[in-house]
């Protein structure tokens, strides 16, 4: 990696890629085994609308695309089975085989723009392995022990071996190129739909006749991108050189580890926390040398004769301060109940990089520390955890209560304020709605709706119709703005099915 963070060029003289087809729908089998003999597909959200993304060879047999809806794929095979696969765990498991691939080659870059695709530098290793074959296999061997499928071949160029890689008809084929004319003559021969590119694409290059790598080639580059479009054209500079790239090998991420076996269970704060302060030391003396700063620090206690406790500890900034650390430690532990005494303790923690900015010469201060705001929210987290320092944030949902979620809070910064030409009115609401008192027969003049509500009503307003939730519940709801003589504006509603008046929040 350079500067910021920018990962550093490799020129190699032997590339390998190795393409693992439709990642996210094996992580989904792995995950579901006993569906491995049905039709499965991957949905971008798991609901009857949901696209379907990647779908397996029982699926395909069914008339099932990718492209589709999930109901629609039902409607075709009863027996469907779908899933959704975040980005965050498919991040996750290319940086786990990132690490794998990283015992066979000290580069390797994973293809941002298709999960599944890594290129690995596949020179010097000669010392190491008695052939390329070899140590291609040994790789397959790797990937068919982790539960993967895919293909493996070793050649000369990125865009070659990827599409010998793509064409290659078993899942598990691994393919050692002898030269660089040897490549140029397979690729030639590999067929666009091989390639995985857009159907539509696809199609309309078959009309004109062009099915292969070495037709598309020969194509005039100057009309590629105004009849085909920028994909076309992207892949025609590709494949013939001129979008040439160096490697790009993914930085492995050092882990800062320490850990620590006792001897005794040890039950004691204060005793453990001479133990943690000593392996806190030895961990960010680590982390400085590599100029870097812990953001959090994970706290795993084995317990005696019990499962292991993990702890998070947040510092408000990234930092390498171990007495302001160590009273983030202190407070977390204090407010803990452990069930025995502590046998081990291992203390791992999260890094980012050290960031040098220039001194000013005049530094505006706020009236307000936003520094020490943090500091203070970080030591009520680490007293009482994370869930306690949240903020609102608004939802898509059906109903008034469920239209709003707690998160995490993370850092308090400077505000930055908007000029408002009128006051906006907000809508307070109860967490869960309150009963009210029946209103009376004669009318809602002079209802005295709470008793901790002291006016009685003046005027309402409504109603407003809120109805469904046919899936969970019959919902019908009369909405009304209720306004007392004390001038508060009220928000209540009569829940038709209950036949019960309910108090939602209130507007100021």
């Amino acid at each position: 990696m350079g500067q910021g963070g920018v990962p550093r060029s490799v020129v190699v003289d032997r590339m390998a890629c190795v393409e693992l087809p439709a990642l996210a729908l094996q992580l989904l089998l792995k995950q579901h085994p006993d569906w491995a003999d049905f039709p499965v597909v991957v949905v971008d959200r798991d609901q009857p609308h949901g696209r379907i993304l990647w779908a397996n060879a029982h699926a395909h047999a069914c008339r099932i695309q990718t492209g589709m809806r999930y109901s629609a794929g039902l409607s075709l095979t009863r027996t469907l089975y779908a899933g959704e696969v975040s980005s965050v765990t498919l991040e996750k498991k290319i940086e786990s085989l990132v690490e794998r691939l990283h015992r066979f080659s000290p580069e390797v870059e994973p293809c941002q723009e298709k999960p599944g695709v890594f290129w690995l530098n596949a020179s010097g290793l000669s010392h190491l392995y008695a052939s390329l074959q070899h140590w291609a296999n040994e790789i397959s061997r790797t990937l068919k022990a982790e539960g993967f499928r895919g293909s493996i071949v070793v050649g000369f160029t990125r865009f070659g071996t990827y599409a010998l890689a793509r064409s290659m008809s078993s899942a598990a084929a691994v393919a050692v190129v002898r030269d660089r004319t040897d490549e140029c003559k397979l690729v030639d021969q590999v067929s666009l739909s091989q390639l995985g590119i857009e159907t539509t694409l696809c199609d309309g290059l078959q009309k004109l006749g062009v099915r292969t790598m070495r037709a598309f080639v020969q194509l005039p580059v100057e009309g590629i991108r105004h009849r085909f479009g920028k994909e076309a054209y992207r892949l025609h500079q590709w494949a013939t050189g001129d979008l040439w790239e160096p490697l790009q090998p993914r930085r492995i991420k050092v882990p800062f580890i320490q850990a620590l076996s006792l001897d005794d269970p040890e039950a004691d704060v204060s005793r453990l926390l001479f133990v943690i302060k000593r392996l806190l030391d030895q961990l960010l003396v680590k982390i400085t040398a590599h100029h870097q700063r812990l953001t959090e620090l994970t706290l795993r206690l084995q317990l005696d004769h019990s499962a292991q406790q993990i702890e998070r500890i947040r510092p408000a900034t990234p930092t390498v301060d171990g007495i302001q650390v160590m009273k983030l430690i202190r407070l977390r532990l204090e407010s803990l109940l452990l069930k025995s005494g502590v046998t081990g303790l291992r203390l791992t923690g999260r890094v980012t990089q050290v960031e040098n900015l220039q001194q000013e010469l005049f530094v505006e201060r706020p009236r307000r520390d936003f520094r020490a705001a943090n500091r203070a929210l970080a030591c009520v987290r680490a007293e009482f955890g994370d869930a306690v320092v949240v903020y609102a944030s608004l939802t898509d949902a059906h109903l008034p209560e469920a239209q709003f979620a707690w998160n995490p809070f993370g850092v308090l910064l400077q505000p930055e304020p908007m000029v408002a030409t009128k006051r906006s009115m907000v809508r307070r609401i109860h967490a869960h709605p309150v009963p009210l008192l029946p209103c009376p027969q004669h009318g809602p003049n002079g209802w005295f709706v709470h008793r901790d509500i002291t006016s009685p009503v003046c005027k309402l307003t409504g109603p407003y119709f809120v109805s469904g939730g046919w899936w969970r519940s019959l919902v019908h709801r009369e909405y009304y703005f209720a306004y007392t003589r004390s001038n508060d504006a009220l928000w209540i509603y009569y829940d038709r099915p209950r036949r019960q008046w309910y108090w939602q929040g209130q507007v100021e």
